[in-house]
């Protein structure tokens, strides 16, 4: 048995907090992606807009994120493989490649729009012209996962995110919070014009590369089903947690001070500024920066698990493909770094594209963890907060979808039409082929 192993192990059965901060992680890599820029500006957004009125909304992305991890886990747990080889393995080779489409496409352009918001506020912070830290960003990725592998992206992503949470911790009590107005935002409710943006906040927590990575970074670490109670700490720590904090600062700080409704995640940072003082404007930037970088380092390794693992390669740095994978795709995110337009509405369609695959990925969860691909089925409560994952994130793809259609069909409204068309009819499929083998059972 190896020294991770033993730590792990321990952890499990004397339960001491240091034990289990030690050996937890692969959680923290999907709190890493989740707690991104594209969550921060809807979260800039909703309390800079709507004040307190969508705290609600926070509170319940926090769960609804931390409900679809534990369910990927369990999956990766009591297959103790990747996802793509059990889906391959029990549905065939189509929905294989459909399912590693359906992430790679949501995860490669989710990078270059990270990439450019990485660049632009590492520019803001230097003065250096943001190209310049696109390529340097972009070289610093590929050498540290192509040298260090998981574990360097592991101690990235605790750093990064504790940094992050710090931050804006620290920004509450520098900023003047109405105790009222947020407990009356605890009151579910949806004011005019807010129904895009809420679907923004719950979409950054339930979201396609959070849910395909989980069970490759659970093999990286080495985890079995031995390890149930520690990868369910491991969940509950990163996305109840950490997340959940992270989530409530940014959205209270922005509630207490912004009063704009034209914001930018920049601007937004730059905002504070004048309103609380120096120290909060760079407390923002700060947090900004961190949840940016922490995205960006856990977003580069969707497409190559996924890929390594459909064409049959190691999902190690000891395998040089995997290897190349890491670097072509980290190099490749450079580009996002001249990409022009608003950071802000880039951020949004991506979270939005990524939401438009979301569903389909949660029902093929479903699927496996009610079929004989796992030694023991769900229960009811799990499937019952599986489907209500699927609604939730099906509402905020259709209600995207429609909002695209609305100035007509256009080459961005068509593709968006056709993927969420062909995503829907692969769930239909889905459904009625799990429906016809409980009858036959």
């Amino acid at each position: 048995m190896s020294r991770a192993e033993s730590v792990e192990n321990s952890a499990v059965s004397r339960g001491t907090v240091g034990d289990y901060v030690d050996a937890m992680g692969p959680s923290w890599i999907a709190g890493a992606i989740a707690a991104g820029p594209a969550t921060i500006a809807s979260l800039v957004t909703a309390g800079g807009t709507f004040g307190y009125s969508l705290l609600w909304v926070v509170v319940l992305s926090a769960g609804a994120g931390a409900l679809a991890q534990y369910l990927s886990m369990r999956l990766g747990l009591l297959t103790e493989r990747g996802i793509v080889a059990v889906v391959e393995d029990h549905l065939g080779e189509t929905w294989a490649w459909l399912l590693v489409g359906d992430a790679v496409l949501a995860a490669g352009v989710a990078q270059l729009v990270i990439m450019k918001t990485v660049a632009t506020v590492s520019a803001t912070v230097t003065g250096i012209d943001a190209r310049i830290w696109g390529v340097a960003w972009a070289l610093v990725l590929a050498a540290g996962l192509a040298g260090g592998g998981y574990r360097f992206l592991e101690l990235a992503a605790k750093v990064l995110v504790l940094l992050v949470v710090v931050a804006f911790v620290a920004s509450l009590f520098v900023v003047p919070i109405d105790a009222g107005a947020a407990v009356a935002g605890l009151i579910p409710s949806v004011p005019s014009g807010s129904a895009l943006v809420a679907a923004g906040i719950l979409g950054g927590a339930v979201h396609i590369t959070l849910i395909t990575m989980h069970s490759y970074t659970m093999r990286a670490r080495g985890w079995t089903r031995e390890d149930y109670d520690l990868a369910t700490v491991d969940v509950g720590a990163s996305m109840l947690v950490a997340f959940g904090i992270y989530s409530l600062a940014i959205f209270l700080v922005t509630a207490s001070v912004l009063t704009s409704g034209d914001l930018t995640t920049v601007g937004a940072a730059e905002a504070l500024g004048p309103l609380v003082g120096d120290s909060a404007r760079w407390l923002f930037l700060l947090g900004l920066w961190g949840a940016a970088v922490s995205t960006l380092g856990g977003n580069t390794i969707v497409p190559p698990f996924l890929l390594a693992d459909k064409l049959g390669w190691g999902t190690t740095i000891e395998d040089n493909r995997y290897r190349g994978l890491l670097v072509a795709v980290a190099l490749l995110s450079a580009p996002g770094a001249f990409i022009g337009g608003n950071v802000l509405g880039q951020l949004v369609l991506v979270l939005a594209l990524g939401t438009v695959g979301t569903p389909f990925v949660i029902a093929l969860v479903l699927y496996l963890l009610n079929s004989d691909a796992v030694p023991e089925r769900n229960s009811l409560a799990a499937n019952i907060g599986g489907l209500a994952l699927i609604a939730v994130s099906g509402g905020l793809a259709a209600n995207f979808v429609v909002e695209q259609l609305g100035g007509g069909i256009g080459p961005l409204s068509g593709f968006v039409l056709a993927f969420a068309v062909a995503l829907g009819l692969a769930m239909a499929g889905l459904g009625g082929k799990f429906l016809r083998e409980e009858l036959l059972a």
